[in-house]
């Protein structure tokens, strides 16, 4: 597990190939604008992120999936993280379209292809 500055494609594909599927499991701190990836688990990457100082309202899970990467499917919005009835979002996806946008954003400004 490792928070990201700037990971490439083939990393992605070396990290997926890790995993049962061939995705990698992330959280992003959308106010921090961080991303921790490889972990088998969200939660872990959730606890991480909430050790190094982030709060649990910013935090988001998602999986990326490598061989769409430049497409709609790339970034999935599916963890069980996400699901918090106080903050209105009751499933596993991300209901607000605007934070759904950040995550969007910070994954493309941290993977490059």
């Amino acid at each position: 597990m490792k928070s990201v500055d700037r990971i490439t494609t083939e990393e992605l594909y070396m990290m997926s190939k890790k995993m049962s599927e061939p995705l990698v499991k992330g959280v992003v701190d959308i106010s921090r604008r961080l991303l921790v990836l490889d972990a088998g688990l969200h939660v872990d990457e959730e606890l991480f992120l909430l050790k190094q100082g982030s709060q649990q309202a910013d935090l988001w899970g998602i999986n990326l999936w490598p061989e769409f990467i430049g497409t709609e499917r790339f970034v999935e919005f599916d963890s069980m993280v996400n699901i918090r009835p106080m903050q209105n979002n009751r499933s596993r996806g991300v209901d607000d379209p605007d934070i759904r946008q950040t995550i969007l954003d910070i994954v493309a400004e941290k993977v490059d292809g």
